[in-house]
């Protein structure tokens, strides 16, 4: 017996000898192809790029992988007891392997040839998501587990599980439990129910397959075997088990939770960090804070969108998006398909309409079921003609409608609002006038049909928005707001065209000579030629390229002062931003700081600014501007200015602005600030040649919209006013400091000179100390020469 047992204790011996040294050679033969684990410790995990609000609002994620970093801390145990119970029941006892597992892997090996993975620990998981293949080879799993051998002995359990939970990839793009939580369910991993943790649990092994969207009964066998599990090690109760059991599979797919929309703008800050930091941006877990505020961002998409869709109804119906059928309708479950294929463009929903009353129409709206489209709903549709002509009234729904048309409607206060995608499109964007911070962009109608963001990038004529401009260049040849410019046609040669040039005011009515204040108040076209004429072309073309305007493709002619040249309405408001801050030009930026995936502060944004005119220029136009809000008198007689409707709507008294339209109005603009806010609002067709037309008075139209023609202080200072509500909230009325270089004297309305009296006819007015002040009046002559004159000047 002793000599058997003798022997025994020799194979034995042999055995751990030889097991050892061919281990030994294992690992002499794949040590050189081990990675250095260490670097677990500062691992890296592949988390999108965030874009951010101010206030923190998620408003887009970029990154293939869908992933959210939580510490174990985070997680709720019984998530934790999911995935232990399923994949790794004794990982807090093993040293990184599980010899048991290893054995019945190689056993089936041997028996019958086939590679399969066996029961790979948690640690042995880390190993190979982070480090290997997922090829199933001898190789790879020899190397797997003295990677697993050494990860064990440099970081805690407690580690390895969190790099687990944050790194296993779970189906639909979702890496992670706190991704999967999201995708799956569009949670948080602490509002999970027991039922969605052991889904979750269950996935490790075939993402693909055992996803509750994509194999919802293999989803659900596969939570079962994770229940049964923890049930098995008692981390549930007979009773939670079987609540858990019975809940039914509720997965669906659920996108980024974004809580914020502002596309274009995330698109800007977007391209700034490609720019940046390259493709690598996409998964280094930046967060990046742009300079918007949710409150104002939400009031600008409803103040574009509103009025948009309001010029739409302006101008009549184009008819349904298309007809389903003739005679015989779909069934429901037909209608309810094709709808839940169509897209919905915020505020407009699809809907079909399935059957058509006298002054009523039965429809069924996209995720909302069958809805009822009232006479109230539908009768401002007349039928669209042109942009400028609309057909007549419309008398019963027939007149507009018909079963099987999919149309667009759009929820009010009272009820559904028959609607349609504009045609018409148009930007907001709105600064800080101090340093030149984004508040809130927005690049069109709606991102999803075009992408093109003409807050940034339409270069559009700017009309009479430019005539701050050539008003500013004019008071440094030494005119004041009180000199007089003759306000009378001009009827003068062109000799390059060989035709005469013959610029109107709109309205085509002239005041003869007028104060300056006036006619930048009034947009008095004449008066802005004459005032270039004095000023000289090319200091204007300077004073344009002093304010950021780019001008190497302007013509050099008088068409300039009513707005030939072109800008974006970004440039514009940055324009009037130097206005708005006392003569200092200012960068517009969108990026306010990036923080990298810790938290830590990689990029911070330094404002800069360049005083490009003087505090007493800025000034004067300025208050001039606010005079454009509020109108004047002269010689008792009231006139309104152009953007008077902004100082009814807000009542505030620093407010400054200027309208703008273009010839045959294709563009209509409104540029305006207060000391804590500047924006600029523009409508148009991206058709350039298209006009924006006029409408003919209609009473069904909601909110009593008035009739005529389009133009910047009827389509684009409506938006404006819309967004400043929100956006000056919380701004108190801000007086202006007058700058020491000023002083005011009052002045005769009607002659613009420094006057004593006290009479209603006159009014207190600025002047610049030590600068000689200009009168001039500009004679009208009829065929006066291109660029001749006839001046009375005077100095005073």
């Amino acid at each position: 017996m002793l000599k058997w047992l003798s022997r025994l204790f020799l194979l034995c011996l042999f055995l751990v000898f030889s097991g050892t040294t061919a281990v030994f050679a294992l690992y002499q033969q794949v040590k050189a192809d081990l990675p250095d684990v260490s670097a677990l410790r500062e691992i890296q995990l592949d988390v999108p790029l965030r874009i951010l609000s101010q206030d923190g609002e998620l408003i887009s994620q970029f990154g293939e992988q869908k992933r959210d970093p939580v510490t174990l801390a985070q997680l709720p145990p019984l998530l934790i007891d999911a995935f232990l119970a399923t994949e790794d029941a004794r990982f807090y006892e093993h040293p990184g392997i599980d010899p048991i597992g290893i054995a019945r892997a190689a056993m089936v090996w041997l028996t019958t040839g086939e590679k399969r993975q066996g029961a790979s620990t948690i640690t042995q998981q880390v190993a190979r998501n982070f480090f290997l293949s997922r090829e199933k080879t001898v190789t790879r799993k020899v190397k797997e587990i003295f990677l697993a051998l050494h990860i064990e002995s440099l970081l805690t359990k407690g580690e390895i599980l969190e790099l687990y939970l944050n790194k296993i990839p779970l189906g639909n793009r979702a890496h992670g439990v706190s991704a999967a939580a999201q995708v799956y369910y569009g949670k948080t991993v602490d509002q999970l129910t027991l039922a969605e943790m052991a889904m979750i649990a269950g996935l490790p092994q075939a993402p693909s397959l055992l996803n509750p969207i994509r194999s919802p009964e293999r989803a659900a066998e596969r939570r079962a075997l994770v229940l049964g599990r923890m049930l098995e090690l008692g981390k549930i109760s007979r009773q939670d088990y079987q609540l858990a059991m019975a809940a039914p599979v509720a997965a669906s797919y659920h996108g980024t939770q974004i809580t914020l929309s502002a596309p274009y703008l995330a698109e800007m800050a977007h391209q700034f960090a490609l720019a940046r930091y390259g493709e690598s941006a996409y998964g280094l877990g930046l967060n990046i804070y742009t300079t918007v505020h949710a409150k104002e961002q939400e009031a600008a998409n409803r103040a574009l969108t509103d009025r948009l869709l309001a010029y739409d109804l302006r101008h009549g119906y184009r008819g349904a998006e298309t007809q389903l059928w003739q005679g015989r309708p779909w069934e429901d479950n037909r209608i309810q398909q094709y709808l839940d294929e169509q897209p919905g463009y915020w505020p407009l929903e699809p809907a079909v309409v399935t059957a058509v009353q006298a002054h009523s129409a039965t429809i069924v709206v996209k995720e909302k079921g069958k809805q009822q489209l009232s006479w109230d709903g539908m009768k401002w549709a007349r039928r669209y003609i042109s942009d400028s002509r609309q057909g007549h009234p419309p008398r019963r729904a027939g007149d507009i409608l018909e079963s099987g048309a999919q149309i667009w409607v759009r929820p009010t206060a009272d009820g559904w609002l028959l609607s349609q995608i504009p045609e018409v499109n148009g930007a907001l964007v709105s600064l800080r006038p101090s340093d030149g911070a984004i508040t809130a962009l927005v690049g069109g109608f709606n991102f999803s049909l075009n992408k093109f963001n003409r807050a940034e990038q339409a270069r559009r004529q700017m009309g009479s928005n430019i005539k701050p401009f050539i008003y500013s260049a004019a008071l440094d040849q030494g005119f004041g707001l009180s000199s007089l410019i003759d306000d009378a046609p001009i009827d003068s040669w062109d000799p390059g065209k060989g035709v005469p040039w013959r610029p109107r005011n709109s309205p085509n009515v002239y005041d003869g000579p007028i104060r300056i204040r006036e006619a930048l108040a009034r947009s008095k076209n004449v008066v802005s030629i004459r005032l270039l004429r004095e000023t000289g072309i090319d200091h204007a073309l300077t004073r344009l390229q002093q304010f950021g305007f780019d001008t190497s493709d302007i013509p050099p002619t008088e068409s300039l002062a009513l707005g030939s040249p072109s800008a974006t309405p970004l440039e514009m408001a940055a324009g009037y931003a130097t206005f708005a801050n006392g003569g200092l030009k200012v960068e517009p930026y969108v990026v306010e700081r990036i923080e990298d995936a810790r938290g830590n502060i990689i990029y911070r944004h330094n404002p800069v600014s360049q005083r490009i005119i003087s505090e007493e220029n800025a000034f004067l136009i300025t208050d001039a501007l606010t005079s454009a809000i509020r109108g004047g008198s002269t010689r008792g007689k009231q006139w309104n200015g152009t953007g008077r409707r902004a100082g009814l709507a807000l009542a505030r008294r620093d407010i400054a602005g200027k309208t703008g339209t273009t010839n045959r109005s294709r563009d209509a603009w409104f540029s305006g600030f207060t000391p804590d806010r500047v924006a600029t609002a523009w409508v148009g067709f991206d058709d350039f040649s298209r006009p924006l037309g006029r409408t003919a008075y209609n009473p069904n139209l909601p909110s009593s919209q008035v009739s005529g023609g389009e133009f910047g202080a009827s389509t684009a200072l409506p938006i404006w006013i819309d967004y400043m509500k929100a956006a000056l909230a919380e701004f108190p009325v801000r007086s202006r400091a007058v700058p020491a270089n000023l002083y005011s004297a009052r002045i005769d309305t009607y002659t613009g000179e420094i006057t004593t009296d006290t009479s209603v006819d006159t009014r207190e007015e600025y002047f610049e100390i030590g600068k000689e002040l200009r009168r001039v009046t500009i004679i009208h002559q009829p065929g006066e020469g291109f660029g001749e004159r006839s001046v009375t000047e005077e100095l005073f």
